[in-house]
């Protein structure tokens, strides 16, 4: 945009400044689900090694989805959700359980 100097007759130019907004990515809750086959300790080890839970918070964890069906085991941006749920999954199924994970957004 130009405009002119009223004082001088220059033209002289005004940059405006656009701000711009950013958002936090959504955030996807990483849900694991009871089956009759995998057992506890899977579970709890699948939840401290690729979840980064404490002994305590995991056994938790567990328990909540043996006796309600689903748990939750963090909430992440939706590269980082996916890529635990995968590493949960791919280390199942070496060990030859049908564990299930999925995402949730939060």
């Amino acid at each position: 945009m130009e405009k002119s100097d009223t004082n001088s007759g220059q033209k002289t130019k005004v940059c405006e400044k656009i701000k711009e907004q950013v958002s936090t990515p959504p955030l996807f809750k990483v849900l694991m689900h009871n089956d009759d086959y995998t057992t506890m300790e899977f579970v709890i080890e699948v939840l401290r090694e690729v979840f980064r839970k404490p002994a305590d918070e995991a056994e938790k964890i567990m328990l909540t989805i043996h006796f309600q069906g689903v748990g939750c085991c963090g909430t992440f941006p939706f590269a980082i959700a996916e890529t635990k749920a995968g590493r949960a999954r791919l280390k199942a199924r070496k060990a030859g359980f049908p564990l299930r994970c999925t995402l949730e957004e939060a």
